[in-house]
């Protein structure tokens, strides 16, 4: 699996910048005025992660193929756009079947660009995100109560269980909180209410847009929504979209690192919203290495060796025999799969095994 994310914010935060400079390439247009981005943008990044080049040096690898992030920027949104207001609430439902959302708050202060609001204030502006995306939630909720009433009435099982949920929901979501609100109490209650797809039910990152010169340590902005997250258990991540796009032109990665550097920073944003992504979902990676190629694939952390499998083809996990496991670590250290099954580092896996971080798998299937 990949870990896909929505990006939403209020117009004029720095989203489409932000958006441009993760991937490097100027897909969403960019300029001081409300409501810029139009249509929803969507773009896939490479996950950098060094421990792959290091697995294909050894193997002799010819391809690296890392896993992929996807990103979908929608158009800012206002208060009031589940009223119509502005045109973020039209492109709600791209963002719907993402893994976690993504609120860019603006924590910068500069007269020559606007604020919707006249003010800066990243706390109010991340309620008035929530707001909309509750009342969108809401709205799409009770369209679905009264087809879910007649299939239950028919007998329909699911839809029994599925209504229940809805009017859970419609109880939590008119009362003024968010979908996670519900707290389903099993994980057959967690899979009905993933299958609504609520804007609100989804894990949530706040990434703080800040002057260049606190993109090492925040601002008094920053704190703010800091302690916010803390409180909520949230990560909050802190960059600046203008360090961020004029890293995004610079041809080599020493470049990057050093203009890195002499700024303090010791990682990109991409590689910070990137980790904190990955720990908010509980993600983690596995590789597979040979000639050929060396490439990355994201699981949840907790998946068994057979649905492991499956995410490079559904035939490995149906006829999964056994997974030939070698540790990041020891296939380093022991300069591959020969050195590791000489060293005695190299195991047979069955069913039952969970997979780690860094493990480097071979599967075996009928």
């Amino acid at each position: 699996m990949g870990f896909e994310c929505g990006i939403v914010g209020l117009p004029n935060v720095g989203k489409s910048t932000l958006f441009n400079a993760l991937l490097s390439v100027m897909q969403a247009e960019a300029a001081n005025y409300p409501f810029c981005t139009i249509e929803p943008n969507v773009g896939r990044v490479s996950v950098p992660d060094e421990r792959l080049a290091a697995l294909a040096r050894i193997a002799g690898s010819a391809k690296i193929i890392p896993t992929q992030l996807e990103f979908v920027d929608i158009a800012g949104l206002v208060r009031g756009a589940s009223k119509g207001e502005g045109k973020g609430n039209e492109f709600l439902s791209h963002i719907r079947t993402v893994n976690a959302i993504i609120y860019v708050l603006r924590c910068f202060d500069d007269a020559d660009i606007v604020h919707v609001e006249g003010t800066v204030d990243p706390l109010r502006d991340a309620e008035i995100i929530e707001t909309e995306l509750m009342l969108a939630d809401l709205e799409s909720v009770e369209k679905r109560i009264p087809g879910a009433q007649k299939r239950a009435k028919g007998g329909d099982k699911e839809a029994e269980e599925q209504l229940k949920m809805l009017e859970r929901a419609a109880k939590v979501l008119a009362d003024g909180k968010p979908a996670t609100a519900v707290n389903p109490r099993d994980k057959a209650e967690r899979k009905v209410l993933d299958s609504l797809h609520l804007l609100t039910s989804k894990p949530v990152m706040f990434v703080c847009n800040v002057e260049e010169q606190y993109a090492a340590t925040g601002n008094a902005l920053s704190e703010k929504v800091a302690a916010m997250a803390a409180a909520r258990g949230a990560p909050c991540v802190v960059v600046s979209a203008k360090i961020e796009a004029e890293i995004s032109v610079l041809p080599s990665e020493e470049e990057k690192k050093e203009f890195l550097a002499g700024l303090g920073l010791e990682e990109t944003g991409l590689a910070k919203v990137i980790k904190a992504g990955y720990k908010l979902l509980d993600l983690i990676t596995y590789f597979t290495a040979g000639p050929k190629e060396a490439r990355a694939w994201t699981i949840v952390n907790g998946t068994l060796a057979p649905a492991a499998a499956g995410v490079i083809h559904t035939d490995f996990e149906a006829g999964f025999i056994r997974a030939e496991t070698i540790s990041y670590a020891d296939y380093v250290q022991y300069d591959g799969e020969a050195g590791a099954k000489k060293a005695g580092r190299f195991r047979l896996e069955g069913k039952e095994y969970v997979v780690q971080d860094g493990d480097v798998l071979h599967f075996r299937f009928a």
